[in-house]
């Protein structure tokens, strides 16, 4: 499978063997093996993927468990609205109907975020050493977020949600 499981999903395992972070299984890789595999994915790369999340695999008493969730359906309906927010901001642009396409110009006039938002991300930014890529992908995953919420402003915590989708890349990430 390599280490892309496809091109259109972008799906990685974290090293050679599958098993690094499994809840379960141990991984048998070489010390170094993780991090030598998964800097075969350059940081531009990465900087392309908007949501980058780590995902282990879930215990049949997780999967079996009667839990009881939010409904598809109003997941559903969520989207549908945020979506409709979107068209409805967008309805002056014709080369623009969702967030992920805005342009600079745009992304400095459609996601203003408050001090407490600047601050975290101006933190992240430091911390996690991201690229000015990275950061206009963090401010559409963060209106996006917003839109989904119904809220008209970026919140802090839809600002601190967005980064955590920024799971790859953290500084020496599989180290």
């Amino acid at each position: 499978m390599g280490l892309f499981g496809s091109i259109g999903k972008k799906a990685t395992h974290l090293c050679p063997c599958g098993f690094y972070n499994h809840p379960e299984k141990e991984c048998t890789c070489a010390p170094g093996a993780v991090h030598k595999y998964l800097n075969k994915i350059s940081g531009p790369l990465l900087d392309r993927i908007d949501l980058q999340v780590e995902v282990t695999p879930v215990p049949f008493s997780e999967l079996s468990a009667q839990k009881n969730g939010e409904p598809s359906a109003a997941i559903r309906e969520r989207v549908i609205q945020a979506r409709a927010i979107q068209m409805e901001r967008y309805k002056n642009n014709t080369a623009v109907y969702c967030n992920a396409q805005m342009n600079s110009r745009q992304l400095k006039e459609v996601c203003v975020l408050n001090m407490a938002g600047q601050t975290l991300l101006k933190t992240a930014m430091n911390k996690l050493n991201l690229s000015a890529r990275a950061y206009d992908r963090i401010l559409k995953v963060s209106r996006t977020i917003a839109d989904l919420a119904g809220s008209e402003c970026i919140l802090q915590e839809h600002v601190a949600e967005a980064i955590t989708y920024r799971n790859l890349d953290r500084e020496g990430w599989g180290a």
